[in-house]
């Protein structure tokens, strides 16, 4: 079967979890707009603020071009996220721990608290649903969560 008959409404079970994964984010999407709205928020300012708390989670800081390129943002653009987000209590600057000469984005405890009073019953839900899985499922399931990411991060998807 060709990717145009699978398309055209021919459905193998591969297409199958290729269009449940893109319903999933379009439906993230919409619960992250939902989220952005109803705080004053721009969607690119919940992405950045994504980026930093996973840079946090992995130790490293994040400086304003960092978060610009990891967004695809202008160094103007990146400028005025930053404020924008400063403004509001989202993020603050701070020196680096490690070089005190540069200039790190960190994300404020009370956003991380906000975003958890949205986000927190679908991350509960979703750790629930992975815990009905064994070690072998898990692993399937991150491999093609992770292959997934890197094809759309190489513009392959």
């Amino acid at each position: 079967m060709s990717d145009q008959e699978d398309e055209g409404g021919g459905q193998g079970p591969e297409m199958e979890i290729v269009h449940l994964l893109r319903a999933v984010v379009v439906d993230l999407g919409r619960h992250s707009a939902r989220f952005a709205q109803r705080n004053g928020m721009h969607p690119t300012d919940v992405r950045a603020l994504i980026v930093l708390m996973d840079a946090a989670r992995a130790g490293t800081e994040t400086t304003a071009g960092q978060l610009g390129a990891a967004l695809g943002l202008n160094s103007a653009g990146t400028t005025a996220l930053v404020d924008r987000l400063e403004r509001a209590g989202h993020v603050r600057r701070v020196r680096g721990e490690r070089d005190r000469r540069k200039v790190v984005i960190e994300v404020d405890e009370r956003a991380i608290a906000l975003g958890r009073q949205h986000f927190g019953p679908l991350i509960d839900r979703a750790v629930g649903l992975l815990r009905e899985y064994d070690e072998r499922e898990l692993a399937a399931i991150r491999g093609f969560l992770t292959g997934v990411r890197e094809a759309a991060s190489e513009g392959g998807v």
